[in-house]
């Protein structure tokens, strides 16, 4: 297996191992990844499986054929989530502006017309 969707998949291994489905109900992993017992897992475990999904699919889509899928980061996104970055900002998952930024400067008009 290419090295692309080896990181995901030892997350999804390890999160099935320490899910409720696995740990205290005794079912198999493979069991809980289809849909009757899939609703009974973690969220994480749930995202992990789509990204999984996702890794395997860009790996025969013609179109990423040449550049290959994109590097997977599994301690930042996936396990501690998008926090504050190192200048302890929170960053935007998405490239447009800011909602925060425009409630905040929304404000501060609203404060100077009254003024």
């Amino acid at each position: 297996m290419p090295s692309s969707c080896k990181d995901i998949r030892a997350a999804l291994a390890t999160c099935l191992q320490n899910s409720d489905c696995v740990m205290i109900d005794r079912n198999k992993p493979a069991d809980c990844l289809r849909p009757p017992l899939y609703d009974t897992l973690p969220t994480r475990c749930q995202q992990l499986k789509r990204g999984y999904g996702d890794c395997k699919k860009g790996m025969v889509d013609m179109r990423k054929r040449f550049r290959g899928n994109q590097p997977i980061a599994v301690s930042t996104e996936i396990e501690a989530g998008a926090g504050p970055g190192p200048d302890g900002e929170r960053r935007q998952l998405y490239g447009g502006r800011p909602a925060i930024g425009r409630v905040e400067s929304a404000e501060r008009g609203l404060d100077a017309d009254e003024k």
